[in-house]
């Protein structure tokens, strides 16, 4: 027999081998089809396959840890707008009014239809295209208004000091999302990064790491000379591994950002600081965290504080060192997140918290000694409503009114942050002279 028939022949027995021991494996797919047949025929209420595949990759998947999902083609859109940061809509932030229970605008974000048709921070929206919003989840009233760039979508309004609600249409257009934000509004709507207290202070939130948010902070950080800068990381999530990345590498001159480890414990990649630093090392930075910082923001934290760029205050993080991969499904219309890698410290210590690891053991990022600063859970939602009371954009007001920039804060944490960098600026050399 010639020897490409042999090849060809010991090629097709190689192959055949593989495809009958996965199909071996893979037998309980044959037993899910059945499961799935005897649901459909039986089970007292009407079910589809849809509904059925769909609760059985979502029931796998979460079976494997907390932070594996199935994204169902649904919510992939959600998914994916949130890491491009933009997305369809009318652009404002909304939320339940806890008096009247109905949809309130919190605040028309700058530059978008919805500015630009004059809705405000307080106006309600009782009505979506017809439907009313009495009772409608935030989820739903969202989605409602989001759409495709280019549609309108009418929305009834009761503004504050009228009798008689007003019918607005407005157009959808692509809707950018602010990744980072400062510590008020100035009266043209943009971001003042100064703090009132202390413009020696720049002070920067990153609410997630998206793919705009280093631009966004290059863009920030390069507006005018910092001379200390808080970083504040509180309840954000994560997001991007690059994002938290670029992050870290404008701050440092070199070495070891994060390293990721995956089955057995096999390093799979280093990620170190590059050339591309934008904040000089005699900069004082103070990075504030809370038990909702995770993920990339603890990858932030971690870094800046093993190469001791950073005092970190605030309360322990959450403690998510664990890298998700999304894997396309159905043609790139539904997707798996699945935990392939975990995250590791430059100091080699690991950021995930294991489901049995106690408050003693070592996981996520700990403040300074001497920085912890802890918040009831009825503080922090203190915190949280006067901080999205003076981030709402207000319009512009007569020079006598109170336009709601010195909205004071009731912020323990924050002012534990401003104190420790007044003292590092306080202590700081003289600049050197001419003379």
């Amino acid at each position: 027999m010639p020897l490409r028939n042999l090849t060809t022949l010991f090629l097709a027995i190689v192959i055949s081998l593989t495809c009958y021991s996965r199909a071996d494996r893979n037998r309980y797919g044959a037993r899910l089809a059945k499961a799935m047949n005897l649901v459909t025929a039986t089970y007292l209420e009407e079910v589809g396959y849809r509904q059925l595949y769909e609760d059985a990759m979502r029931g796998m998947a979460e079976g494997l840890d907390p932070y594996s999902g199935y994204i169902s083609p649904t919510e992939f859109g959600y998914f994916q707008e949130s890491l491009d940061q933009e997305f369809g809509g009318v652009g404002i932030l909304v939320e339940i009014d806890p008096d009247t229970k109905r949809l309130m605008v919190m605040s028309p974000l700058l530059d978008t239809p919805a500015y630009r048709k004059g809705l405000s921070a307080g106006d309600l929206i009782l009505a979506i295209d017809g439907r009313d919003t009495q009772g409608i989840s935030l989820t739903e009233a969202v989605r409602l208004m989001r759409g495709r760039p280019g549609l309108p979508v009418e929305l009834r309004l009761q503004k504050a000091g009228q009798d008689e609600p007003v019918d607005v249409t407005i157009t959808r257009a692509i809707i950018p999302v602010e990744s980072v934000l400062g510590d008020h509004r100035r009266e043209d709507g943009s971001w003042g990064f100064n703090l009132n207290e202390d413009p020696r202070i720049t002070y920067i939130r990153l609410i997630n790491f998206g793919e705009r948010t280093v631009d966004e902070l290059k863009t920030t950080l390069q507006q005018e000379p910092v001379e200390a800068l808080l970083l504040d990381l509180r309840d954000n999530a994560g997001g991007l591994l690059t994002a938290a990345v670029d992050t870290c590498d404008l701050f440092l001159d070199g070495g070891a950002i994060v390293s990721t480890r995956g089955r057995g414990g096999v390093t799979l990649e280093t990620y170190s600081a590059t050339s591309s630093k934008l904040v000089d090392s005699d900069v004082p930075i103070v990075v504030l965290i809370n038990g909702f910082s995770a993920s990339a923001s603890e990858i932030v934290a971690a870094c800046l504080q093993d190469h001791g760029r950073a005092r970190v205050v605030g309360s322990r993080t959450w403690g998510k060192g664990t890298v998700q991969n999304v894997v396309t499904l159905e043609g790139g219309q539904a997707g798996m997140k699945l935990t392939t890698a975990s995250y590791w410290r430059p100091s080699g210590n690991n950021i995930h918290r294991a489901s049995e690891a106690g408050e003693e053991e070592d996981w996520g990022v700990r403040p300074d000694p001497g920085l912890e600063v802890s918040l009831t859970e009825e503080q922090a939602d203190r915190v949280r409503r006067q901080r999205r009371e003076r981030d709402g954009l207000r319009r512009p007001s007569p020079p006598e009114s109170d336009n709601g920039d010195d909205m004071q804060l009731e912020d323990p944490q924050l002012e534990r942050a401003i104190e420790a960098l007044q003292q590092q600026l306080n202590h700081a050399p003289a600049p050197a002279t001419n003379g």
